[in-house]
Order: structure tokens, then sequence, then C-alpha cells
């Protein structure tokens, strides 16, 4: 039998990507869904491809950074539900300048988005989870929460927040059957290039090639689950040359360092 099999799998950033990747992934393996993300029809469309009956998935259309509307998000889910066994955090937004161009409310945006959102949403479902004494946070961070690169500063601390925040919960948690999967992509072909915003704020529409080349969603959707039934703490799902680039930042930081000064997208 599943692990997930008729657990409540709560889902931000649903409708594309990674986050519709994990759907289907967990709808094969028998979990309840609320598939959650800004754009309707889209989570309508990823619902149908789940083929799961009406009482099994809950369509429920959301800006994680408009955080004052989370706790009414979240009731919703726990009067259709009862609880939520699985919470993932994979909702974001990327931004292409230097940190002269950045402006702060672009800067706002993509941490609200990528950090305070997902934390106001944690901070809903986590009573339920202690009082049912069991619950997991699926984090999805990014390589860039352990490397950086450069036109990327916010995207790039977003991700770092990520790490301490739920780390943390960890450590408060764990012991009362809260476990913490912290998931750490490297190039994945989405979206995540051509939804990137502007110094305006607005998506610069124009794909990455790195992107385009990148991992299946499917596969990284795969190694989630797996790693997540298995209780795993954090995982890195990447090429080689983004795992030599954590490795050459853990052990030689200045040569990491004039590496990354010196590549082409700095």
């Amino acid at each position: 039998m599943s692990h997930f099999r008729n657990k409540v799998v709560w889902i931000t950033g649903a409708s594309s990507g990674i986050g519709e990747a994990l759907a289907y992934r967990f709808a094969n393996e028998g979990a309840r869904l609320i598939l959650s993300a800004r754009r309707s029809d889209e989570l309508e469309r990823v619902k149908k491809t789940c083929n799961l009956p009406d009482d099994r998935v809950l369509t429920l259309p959301m800006d994680v950074s408009q955080i004052e509307q989370i706790p009414d998000k979240a009731k919703i889910a726990l009067e259709r539900f009862g609880k939520v066994d699985v919470l993932v955090n994979n909702a974001g937004v990327s931004h292409w300048m230097r940190i002269n161009e950045l402006s702060m409310e672009v800067l706002h945006k993509v941490m609200t988005t990528n950090f305070t959102g997902s934390v106001a949403l944690t901070k809903a479902v986590l009573p339920g989870m202690l009082e049912q004494k069991s619950g997991q946070i699926i984090v999805i961070s990014s390589i860039l929460g352990k490397i950086v690169t450069a036109k990327q500063a916010a995207y790039n601390a977003s991700k770092h927040a990520l790490h301490g925040f739920f780390d943390t919960l960890r450590a408060e948690y764990g012991k009362s059957g809260i476990k913490v999967l912290i998931v750490c992509p490297g190039f994945v072909r989405t979206n995540v290039a051509r939804n990137s915003l502007d110094r305006d704020g607005n998506p610069i529409n124009k794909q990455s090639p790195l992107i385009e080349n990148g991992l299946d969603p499917a596969y990284v959707a795969q190694k989630i689950v797996r790693a997540a039934a298995n209780g795993k703490e954090e995982i890195l799902i990447a090429g080689t040359k983004e795992k030599a680039a954590v490795w050459l930042k853990r052990y030689f930081p200045a040569l990491f360092s004039k590496i990354i000064a010196e590549s082409r997208l700095a």
C-alpha cells in the first residue's frame, strides 16, 4: 500500500512545472489533493488530468503573496477534508536583473511569494498537524538555496531564507511528529525563467536554454515523493555541474566566488 494513500496533500503552484507533476504523482499514490495556484482554469485542467473523483480533489485558487487571504483559504481546505497531512510549498517566482536595478517592489514580490507566503501557509496548517501529532512539510527550494548566481539576488535570498526557517521548524517540532523535507532542484524544464520578473515587475517571456535542457518535472516529482515517503530531510536533484558547484561552494568558497563573478551570467 502506498505511504500516501488517503493522505490529504495540499500543493501550491500546482498549475504547472514541478507542482503539476507532483499532483499527478500524488494522485497515482492514492492521495486526496488540494491544488492551489493563481490560475483557476489551469488548476481545473490539472484536476481533470489527475482523474480523481470530485470528492478526492479540491481546486483552491490563491496567490500566496496575498498572505492576508491565507487563513480563509486554509479554513476552506480544512472544512472540505478535515485535515492536511502533507503541505507542499512549491509556489515561486524569480527575476532577472542586477541588484542596482532591482526595485524594492520586485524584491518584495519575490520574497513574499517564495518565502513569506510559504511561512504563512505553513503556520495556518501547523496547529492541526500538531493536534494530530503528525504532518509533513515539503519545501521546494532550489540549488540556489545553497549557492548563488548573478542577477537573481532576491530569488537567491528567498531560497536561502526557506532553509533557515524550515530547518528551524524541524528542530522545534520534529519530536512532535512534524517532518520537513527541503528539496533543492537544479535546472528543471518549467516556466520559471519565462515567468521571471523584469525591473517593472512584468514577466520577461524569455526562456533559458539551461531550463529548456533541464530535468523532466515528472522525474523530479518521482524523486520528491520517494524521498518524502522515506522521511528524508533534504535532497538535491540536479545535474553533475550543479552538484559540483555546491561542493565547490562548500569546500572552496573563494574559488566559487571567482568563477561566479567571471561567468557569462554575471
